[in-house]
C-alpha cells in the first residue's frame, strides 16, 4: 500500500504551514508524515481514483489517530480523483507530491499530469517528486507493459528527459535532491537482451517564472573560487567567497566555466542538492 521509489517528505518544504496535495493516496503513510509539520484541519489532501483505496487509507488514518497523540483525522482530507483531471482550484496548494506515480503514464498524459500539478500550484509553489529513471534503453516489450509500470519500472525513462519533461510544462527551477540505485532488470527474468539499471530520484520542481536564458535546473554543482582576491563576484548575481563552495545551476556553472578563469573549479554533477545555491 506504500509501494514507491523514494520520499517526498522534506522538512525544508514544510515551513510556514503550507497546505499539502499528495496525488495517489497509498496506505496514506505519506499523508501521516506530512501531517507532522502542519497539524491543522485539511492541511494534506490526499487525491486517489480508486474509491477501495481511499477507504484503506481512510482506515490506516484513523488507526493512526488512536496510537498518535498529536494526530487528528481531519489534518487529512481525502477527494476521490486522478491525476489528469485534478478536483482542486487554480493555484490552491503550496506543496505537492507524488510518489511514483507518473511512471505509469505515457508521454501525452504524463505532460497532462504535469500541467495539472503547475496549474494547481501557488505561485513559487512546489512539486515535489519521487520516480525512476535510467539512462539504458528499455524495450517496447516492457515499456508497454502496464504491470511493471504499475511496479515502478518499465516506465522509467532518462533523467535529462524526465526533467525536460517539468520545465517544458513551465516549471522555471528545478532541484535534484538524490539520485539513488533502485532495481536492475536482468534478461534472465525479464524481456531485454542487456541488464538495463534503473535509478531511483527525488526532484523538487518551483513554480517560479521561467527566466527568459532557460530553467535553472540544480544537479549538485558546485563552484569554489581560490583567487587571490577575499570574493569573486561575476557581475551577474554570484558571489564566490574564497574557497567557500557554492551550490550553482548547471546554466551558472556552464556561464562561470566560459570565463576562462584558472581561479575558479567547477564540479561536476553530484546529483544532491540540499539549497543554498546561487538563484
Amino acid at each position: 500500500m506504500n509501494y514507491g521509489c523514494g520520499s517526498t517528505v522534506n522538512p525544508r518544504d514544510l515551513g510556514q504551514n503550507p497546505t499539502v496535495l499528495y496525488v495517489g493516496v497509498g496506505g496514506g503513510m505519506e499523508l501521516l508524515q506530512f501531517s507532522y509539520f502542519n497539524r491543522r484541519p485539511g492541511a494534506v489532501i490526499g487525491v486517489d481514483p480508486v474509491a477501495r483505496m481511499l477507504d484503506v487509507c481512510d482506515g490506516n488514518l484513523r488507526q493512526a489517530e488512536r496510537e498518535n497523540n498529536w494526530f487528528k483525522r481531519d489534518f487529512v482530507e481525502l477527494r476521490n480523483g486522478d491525476a489528469l483531471q485534478l478536483p482542486l482550484e487554480d493555484e490552491s496548494v503550496d506543496v505537492a507530491a507524488q510518489n511514483c506515480l507518473f511512471n505509469i503514464f505515457k508521454k501525452e498524459l504524463l505532460e497532462v499530469a504535469l500541467g495539472e500539478m503547475h496549474r494547481v500550484l501557488k505561485p513559487h509553489g512546489r512539486l515535489v517528486l519521487s520516480d525512476p529513471t535510467s539512462e539504458d534503453l528499455m524495450p517496447e516489450s516492457l515499456r508497454n507493459d502496464d504491470r511493471l509500470r504499475a511496479l515502478c519500472l518499465s516506465g522509467a525513462m532518462p533523467l535529462q528527459q524526465y526533467i525536460d519533461f517539468i520545465t517544458g510544462i513551465g516549471f522555471g527551477t528545478v532541484e535534484v535532491r538524490a539520485r539513488r540505485p533502485y532495481r536492475v532488470l536482468a534478461p534472465e527474468q525479464y524481456d531485454t537482451d542487456s541488464v538495463i539499471f534503473i535509478e531511483s530520484v527525488e526532484i523538487c520542481a518551483i513554480k517560479d517564472p521561467m527566466p527568459a536564458d532557460g530553467p535553472c535546473v540544480f544537479t549538485g554543482k558546485h563552484a569554489i573560487y581560490y583567487g587571490e582576491e577575499a570574493y569573486f563576484d561575476d557581475g551577474n548575481g554570484h558571489t564566490l567567497l574564497h574557497n567557500q563552495p557554492l551550490a550553482v545551476c548547471d546554466k551558472t556553472a556552464k556561464a562561470l566555466g566560459n570565463l576562462g578563469r584558472k581561479d575558479i573549479y567547477i564540479t561536476g554533477s553530484t546529483w544532491f542538492y540540499d539549497g543554498g545555491g546561487c538563484c
